[in-house]
């Protein structure tokens, strides 16, 4: 009877140590999830106010001859057409040069490269350059494609500038694509390779078609980015007072520019109150057009998921 006794003490001692433990961890739970609701509810916030301060000062900026006048020294005829043009210019051109080598990149380094020291040295630098501030993309893009290649570039140009921002988002552009094919199912190779097909085939015709959705989402949202960069353009030597448009041909990748992160940091920098107005309009339309990526993005993504189903 001693002992069973004792050994029933020591349970019940187990169980309310058990039990007061478990309570500890519900008690640290419960302040976790309220620091963590406090800390969204402080952005969330933020960004409303920030929002209703742009949105009341830029919406009475945005008509017609906002939108379709060149910058100009005067407030009342100042407007972004130079800047939505070189944005669209830049946009299209760091796709054409960012989106081939960084979907190459990563298909070759997650379908056909050996696991050696060179291949998982890539893979960390890689890494590694995804998280590098945008101003050392800037210096770098002075250097190369501003000074050394201004044969090719004319110097500080749209080409130039396109490389710039091409620099930046490679790295995002192929971890996004090596995860898209990482997340296809081994099984589907093993099925190509059982008919006999080559890698490349198999790449072709059964992977890539899988991953191209998430693909060309992480490529969008990489474009996204880039189109909001403000301090590469500054570093390369975009210009603040553009009134012309670069011309539909060749000759256009070789002429100055302006972006809207660009006409938005020169309207901001001036002392009269209308200027900051005219600003906060330039703030909303650049939103709008990060909004429309974001919502193609999306778009894409369900389509292409929706036609593999």
């Amino acid at each position: 009877m001693t002992s069973q006794s004792s050994s029933q003490n020591i349970t019940f001692a187990e169980n309310k140590n058990f039990n007061i433990a478990l309570q500890r961890r519900y008690a640290l739970d419960r302040v976790f999830l309220t620091l963590s609701v406090m800390a969204t509810l402080v952005g969330i916030i933020a960004l409303v106010l920030l929002m209703y301060d742009v949105f009341t000062d830029g919406l009475g900026a945005i008509n017609l001859g906002f939108l379709q006048n060149f910058p100009s020294r005067r407030p009342e005829r100042a407007g972004i057409l130079s800047a939505i043009v070189g944005s669209i210019w830049l946009l299209i051109t760091t796709a054409l040069i960012s989106f081939p080598i960084g979907v190459g990149a990563g298909i070759y380094l997650e379908e056909f490269a050996t696991d050696n020291w060179f291949t998982r040295f890539v893979e960390i630098n890689i890494s590694n350059l995804a998280a590098v501030p945008s101003i050392i993309y800037g210096l770098l893009g002075l250097e190369l494609f501003v000074r050394i290649a201004a044969p090719i570039t004319a110097g500080r140009s749209i080409l130039a500038g396109a490389m710039t921002l091409a620099l930046l988002i490679l790295p995002i552009i192929i971890v996004a694509t090596r995860e898209s094919l990482r997340a296809v199912s081994d099984s589907l190779r093993q099925g190509g390779f059982a008919l006999g097909t080559t890698r490349w085939q198999v790449v072709r015709e059964l992977v890539l078609p899988q991953a191209f959705p998430g693909i060309l989402t992480g490529s969008i949202l990489a474009l996204s980015r880039a189109i909001g960069e403000t301090a590469p353009l500054i570093t390369i030597g975009a210009l603040t007072f553009i009134a012309f448009l670069p011309p539909l041909s060749l000759e256009g990748f070789q002429t100055p520019f302006t972006a809207l992160p660009i006409q938005i940091y020169n309207w901001v920098s001036r002392p009269q109150a209308e200027f900051h107005t005219l600003a906060a309009g330039g703030i909303i339309v650049l939103m709008f057009i990060l909004l429309m990526m974001n919502a193609l993005a999306v778009f894409l993504r369900n389509k292409f998921q929706k036609d593999r189903v």
